[in-house]
């Protein structure tokens, strides 16, 4: 029973991690005068925090139908950047697919360790 657990969890890591978009390798253009820009939110609040929460437990279950994927999404927001939250917790506001950030940190070996564990210990 087990195998068959890790099975499904190493083929959903990979799956997620295929899910990656592919990153700019282009310079963005200097703009010529300096425009005024709202400062990046830095802090993340617990109502934000939330919503990334949601989104990224909705991103497991996808891929983890029928588990509680709560210990594995409580991997994911360990290993997440507090910007990374931010723009997880903003995609989800706004209705915009969430996937590529939630394989990014899935993908690390950080959270792929801390999803090992917590599949060895169920």
């Amino acid at each position: 029973m087990r195998t068959k657990i890790y099975a499904a969890l190493a083929v959903s890591a990979v799956t997620l991690a295929g899910c990656v978009a592919p990153v700019q390798t282009t310079a963005p253009a200097v703009p010529s005068a300096p425009a005024a820009a709202p400062a990046a939110p830095t802090q993340l609040d617990e109502a934000s925090r939330q919503l990334a929460r949601n989104a990224v437990n909705t991103e497991m279950q996808s891929r983890l139908a029928g588990s509680d994927t709560t210990p594995y999404t409580n991997c994911v927001m360990q290993n997440a950047t507090t910007a990374e939250l931010i723009d997880i917790a903003q995609m989800s506001a706004a209705g915009s697919s969430t996937a590529d950030s939630v394989a990014a940190i899935v993908s690390r070996p950080a959270t792929t360790q801390c999803i090992a564990s917590v599949a060895r210990s169920a």
